[in-house]
């Protein structure tokens, strides 16, 4: 799909305003005129979140009709392998191949005083993604084969995002807006790791996913707002619950849990967050039922221009969760936080290094060690990476690289991962439209 839509955007463009464009460089796929950049600016992100104004724009882009089109996303093929492992159910292979997938079309346009946009994300990660997830030591979260997922990446759902947007003029410089949507991420954490230029050349997910932008894919989800060029204030009523192991459908419930977010750009290279929430979590009988969770996460992002075609982005994240666990019948409440510095560094559209530590405190059963299932454990994780991408054909850059990581374990999880410094390794192809020139 992807290949497909691209090879039939990229051809030259002439932009909303009707104004000739200038030729772009050899590796820029195309110019976003100035009318395009007003209806969907450069630091609008997933859901309603914020990235920097300083973000490059990446995809195939064309006016229609008084709308202004956009395609994006992206596609790995990878292998990992995770040596050491000596406690996955069912004795699980340490290595894997799959593919890591997902693609966006945006669509905007005046209207009525104001500006509507329809929004929509899809992954063929259901099928490309092989049993209960991706390999990622430490990672946790939603269910699979009536159990809790651990030490994998769960697939993403066929439906990521199904949804609309409107704002328009409300006083001064400030906006009005609305964000409704059957799939969608409501304002809560920075914005989803697929989305972050500090995350997008790497196909390994957070192991501190849960504790920052898990509700990234919430099925139902309303969120009003207010902001300037600087500022955002925003609430949001969604569906706390995670998306079950049928991928394919649309797991919509009642908008049980509340957020709000409160968004700043001091600068157009920093971006900064602050968000607190309620939310119902997924819930299976086994081995643990989750009460309602409160969460409170913080984060910047930072990005710096390297010449005319690097970039330099930074990502730094503080989450913590405050829940009621009950465990084997008993109530376990529990406090848990965690921290992220992401990082990743592009040089002339033609190299990529990126790099990402976390530390967090983890409840042991999440990782099902249950025999210090009332306990929390500190765990970490350290990882670097490089991409070699080549000329973009036809408005798509492919490009191959390599993973390598360690996680960091306390004493008490050593045996199950065969020492305290857990490795593992990974090889990739990618697949993702060009950048644009602004």
């Amino acid at each position: 799909m992807l290949v497909t839509l691209g090879a039939a955007f990229a051809r030259p463009m002439i932009g909303l305003a009707q104004q000739p464009q200038a030729t772009p460089p050899p590796d820029v796929h195309e110019h976003v005129s100035v009318t395009a950049q007003l209806l969907t600016p450069t630091r609008e992100t997933s859901g309603t979140a914020w990235l920097p104004q300083a973000t490059p724009m990446y995809g195939v882009h064309r006016p229609w009709r008084g709308w202004d089109l956009r395609l994006n996303g992206v596609v790995f093929l990878q292998a990992t392998y995770e040596p050491g492992d000596r406690h996955r159910t069912g004795g699980a292979s340490t290595r894997q191949g799959g593919s890591i997938n997902w693609g966006m079309f945006m669509a905007r346009r005046n209207l009525g005083g104001g500006r509507v946009g329809v929004r929509t994300m899809f992954s063929a990660e259901p099928w490309t993604v092989p049993g209960c997830g991706s390999l990622n030591y430490l990672a946790t979260g939603e269910v699979c084969d009536g159990d809790t997922i651990h030490d994998r990446q769960q697939p993403h759902d066929l439906f990521m995002e199904l949804a609309v947007d409107y704002d328009r003029l409300l006083h001064g410089a400030w906006r009005w807006q609305v964000y409704a949507g059957a799939a969608g991420e409501p304002a809560l954490g920075p914005p989803g790791y697929p989305h972050r230029v500090s995350a997008m050349a790497n196909p390994i997910g957070p192991m501190t996913h849960h504790w920052l932008d898990s509700t990234h894919v919430a099925f139902g989800v309303v969120t009003v707002g207010v902001n300037n060029q600087r500022w955002k204030a925003e609430l949001s009523a969604f569906n706390g619950r995670a998306p079950d192991e049928g991928r394919v459908a649309l797991d919509l419930g009642a908008l049980d849990s509340v957020a709000g977010r409160i968004s700043f750009l001091p600068t157009d290279r920093l971006a900064l967050q602050v968000s607190v929430a309620r939310l119902r979590d997924a819930t299976t009988e086994f081995p643990v039922r989750s009460d309602p969770a409160n969460r409170f996460t913080a984060s910047a992002v930072y990005h710096v221009p390297l010449g005319l075609r690097g970039i330099w982005a930074t990502t730094l994240a503080y989450g913590a969760n405050h829940s009621r666990d009950i465990v084997s019948g008993a109530i376990l409440e529990t406090t848990t936080a965690a921290a992220l510095l992401e990082t990743s560094v592009t040089v002339s559209d033609r190299h990529t290094v990126f790099g990402r530590g976390e530390v967090g405190a983890m409840p042991a059963h999440h990782l099902h060690a249950h025999e210090y299932s009332r306990s929390v454990l500190a765990v970490g994780k350290l990882q670097v990476g490089y991409v070699r991408h080549w000329r973009a054909t036809k408005g798509l850059v492919p490009g191959i690289g390599g993973t390598f990581s360690l996680s960091l374990l306390p004493p008490a999880l050593a045996p199950r991962y065969a020492g305290r410094v857990a490795p593992g390794f990974g090889v990739f192809l990618s697949l993702r439209p060009a950048r644009h020139a602004m």
